[in-house]
């Protein structure tokens, strides 16, 4: 008791001198505000409320409206001309009085007297090709605007409409009430464009050696805008980049184009045995059974024979839809059609290919395989695939998505070859494409306000299941490939970006439109933070469950960021605020090195630092025992004993220990003959957790993991102690390279001439 109680005093009178000194030094600084990056996120947080809870789950008044469409449409092939007339059955589920509809105009980004093209910068350019001079200067720009012809009441009554650009309000006849259902219909017409020339979400290709077109046709009728608790009324305009909000009905659609199509879009089609041949109902059925190839419903022959046809004859398809938050379909006399079936979660569900000829032989072999992948992958980290077919639908230089359907790009040369960059290219949008129909399709978040929560999530996803793709099919791989090689996800490859210029660089949580390096932005940074998220801060088992359950809560539902970051949270026990306010509300990076290490000896003297003090305070040596004295590595109180840790006076301390311990305690003692204290630096602004790879002197290694809180008293640096029985010979953080660092030139101990990971991409550039 006498040995411990001088032991304590002698650390209050060495410790009270630095805090005195503390207090010293601190009495003439001003205070501050909380900027720990451990801080909740109660400022950046909307506060909970009845509508969304505090748990990220939709609170019990939680509430969203329906849209119900009946659409007759009509292909004008001649003349690419689409005409619809549509009734919406408008239900207000909400707590509040309406005065007013608003309902999206998309088509009108394409108008003649369109502002989108107004609010990109431009300059001349010194050099063009003349088809670029044309474009730019000669050409009258397209008019591909809706043509509004009608907009009528239940009773064929007009209804007064107001056009804002892509944005219709329409007046209501009386106020809606909680409950209240209104039926209008709306009489409307478009010239298509080529999204080849014209780019665009939709419209046609041209193929100019048989002269026809291949359509894929979205945002192609007046669509009802969301109103909700979080916004009211969603009426942001479209200006091009920032994709959709919608709210989920039914939907009843008749299409009419040339008999000699073929066609298929969102939902059931309910008249297969009028529109299909016999040929084609028997492959279907055939299709139906099979869940390991691809069956050719239409083969490119048939394809390539009805290319020559151009029938004045129409044939009108009908697709019914149930709880949808929106409509597509693609038609051409060119497409060849594929199935297979694939089981999920008990049930069988349609993969889906068209295509022309132009595709093959690609997309015969993988375009259907890749549909099927997805939706075994996707089903198995968040919830089984509810729809009964996904479609995979060729279009040069696309990849756009919508309820069942979406559109890829991936084409072969004009002789049949392709490159693995085409190949890994048309798999990886389709696995993406499809993807799209869990986000944002049915976890229905608004892509107008928050893009990376539809792009991101799903990029995310799209790199765990390509993963997946190429280990179910590892004949897609190329010889040189022993995974697929993902663009995206991986840590290392957002290094660039994150080092880049902060200029350029914008926050996750901002707007899509108004950010810079938009695919960085809003697909690579938020799916690498998930990934790490993923592999390195959680685990995969707490992550797992965590985001199951938030797409489970949301599924059908409109969720919001904060919704996103509580469920995940609220699932797992982890506190994330740290990682949700670097990551996403930040344009901080990572930069975690080791500063310094120290080696230390045992002793049961002090040395000459501890010897000052004792003399200053009067502290005599025999007062102090026992105590434990560490001496640095080329100090000089180093002694050749120290070195060989056979010396007296750690036999002394060692004793000195022993005495306060049992003999049972004493066998299970360690008796470690290594000391050294590591300083860890922080240059960059992310916490993130500190990995380190201990290589020993017998070649053996340990990894070791601190957590991201380990920062949360120092943002700059920390220190750790470390008790040995094995030499350290050589310390790495991030060995694997899971934190995104973007400089590694201070990762290793004793250090390595090497270039970081920035500098290695700069003299590529370079290069």
């Amino acid at each position: 008791m006498k040995h411990l109680l001088y032991y304590v005093l002698s650390v209050v009178f060495i410790s009270s001198g630095i805090y005195a000194q503390d207090q010293e030094d601190s009495a003439s600084k001003k205070g501050h505000t909380n900027n720990n990056k451990f801080k909740q996120l109660y400022d950046e947080f909307s506060t909970p409320n009845a509508y969304r809870a505090a748990s990220g789950a939709p609170g019990h008044a939680y509430y969203q409206q329906q849209a119900d469409y009946k659409m007759d449409i009509v292909l004008d092939d001649k003349n690419a001309k689409l005409s619809g007339f549509e009734t919406i059955t408008y239900t207000n589920n909400s707590p509040d009085v309406l005065k007013y509809l608003w309902v999206q105009l998309d088509q009108n980004k394409r108008a003649r007297d369109s502002k989108s093209p107004l609010i990109e910068g431009s300059e001349v350019s010194l050099v063009m090709y003349p088809s670029q001079f044309t474009k730019e200067y000669l050409k009258e720009p397209f008019d591909g605007g809706f043509n509004i012809e009608a907009v009528i009441d239940a009773k064929g009554a007009k209804l007064p409409y107001m056009i804002n650009r892509t944005m219709m309000r329409i007046e209501l006849p009386k106020p809606m009430a909680t409950g209240d259902k209104f039926s209008f219909s709306v009489k409307w017409w478009y010239n298509i464009n080529d999204h080849v020339k014209h780019d665009g979400r939709s419209g046609y290709e041209f193929f100019p050696k048989d002269g026809n077109r291949a359509y894929v046709i979205a945002q192609f009728f007046p669509r009802m805008a969301v109103y909700s608790d979080v916004e009211g009324w969603q009426n942001s305009q479209f200006w091009g980049r920032d994709e959709f909000a919608l709210t989920f009905g039914d939907y009843e659609v008749n299409i009419t184009v040339p008999a000699d199509h073929i066609l298929d879009g969102t939902g059931v089609l309910t008249n297969r045995k009028e529109v299909y041949t016999k040929t084609m109902l028997q492959r279907y059925e055939k299709a139906k059974k099979s869940y390991n190839k691809p069956v050719i419903i239409v083969t490119q022959e048939e394809a390539e024979s009805a290319e020559k046809g151009f029938s004045d004859k129409t044939k009108t398809w009908k697709l019914k839809a149930e709880n949808v938050r929106d409509f597509g379909f693609a038609t051409s006399r060119k497409f060849i059609l594929d199935m297979m079936a694939v089981k999920i979660g008990g049930k069988d569900v349609m993969a889906v290919s068209m295509y022309p000829k132009e595709g093959n032989p690609l997309w015969e072999e993988w375009s259907t395989k890749a549909v099927a992948s997805t939706l075994k992958s996707y089903s198995r980290m968040t919830f089984d695939y509810p729809y009964h077919k996904a479609i995979s639908v060729h279009a040069k230089s696309q990849g756009m998505e919508y309820p069942m359907i979406c559109w890829n790009y991936g084409r072969p040369k004009e002789d049949g070859t392709y490159s693995d960059r085409v190949k890994y290219g048309m798999m990886g949008v389709i696995i993406h494409e499809v993807g799209h129909n869990f986000f944002p399709m049915i976890v229905n978040s608004d892509e107008r306000q928050w893009t990376w929560m539809d792009e991101g999530l799903n990029t995310f996803m799209q790199y765990v299941a390509e993963q997946d793709f190429g280990e179910a099919y590892p004949d897609a791989l190329s010889e040189a490939d022993e995974h697929f090689p993902s663009d995206r996800g991986p840590a290392h490859m957002i290094v660039p970006y994150m080092s880049g210029n902060q200029d350029y660089i914008a926050p996750i949580m901002t707007k899509g439109l108004n950010t810079y390096q938009f695919g960085n932005n809003a697909y690579g940074k938020p799916a690498t933070a998930l990934n790490i998220l993923r592999e390195t801060v959680m685990g995969r088992e707490l992550f797992d469950y965590a985001f199951k359950e938030y797409a489970n809560r949301w599924m059908f539902k409109h969720p919001t960021p904060e919704d996103f970051f509580r469920s995940m949270e609220d699932a797992s026990a982890f506190d994330l605020d740290w990682f949700w306010r670097g990551w996403f509300y930040t344009t901080d990076w990572v930069d975690i090195g080791i500063k310094d290490v120290k080696k230390y000896y045992v002793s049961s003297e002090p040395n000459a630092y501890m010897r000052d003090v004792m003399e200053k305070r009067g502290i005599k040596r025999e007062q102090l025992r026992p105590l434990v004295f560490m001496v640095e590595e080329g100090s000089e109180d180093v002694t050749e004993s120290m070195k060989s840790q056979s010396s007296t006076d750690v036999k002394t301390v060692k004793e000195y220990m022993m005495d306060n311990f049992s003999e049972a305690e004493r066998q299970n003692i360690k008796s470690p003959k290594y000391f050294y204290n590591i300083t860890f630096e922080k240059p960059g602004g992310l916490v993130m957790p500190i990995i380190v790879e201990y290589t020993y002197a017998d070649g053996s290694k340990k990894k070791e993991t601190y957590p991201a809180q380990i920062w949360r008293f120092n943002d700059n640096e920390v220190s750790k102690a470390i008790a040995s029985d094995k030499e350290i010979v050589n310390i790495t953080v991030d060995p694997n390279r899971e934190t995104a660092d973007i400089d590694t030139e201070n990762n290793a101990w004793p250090n390595k001439e090497t270039k970081g990971e920035f500098e290695n991409f700069k003299q590529k550039i370079q290069g």
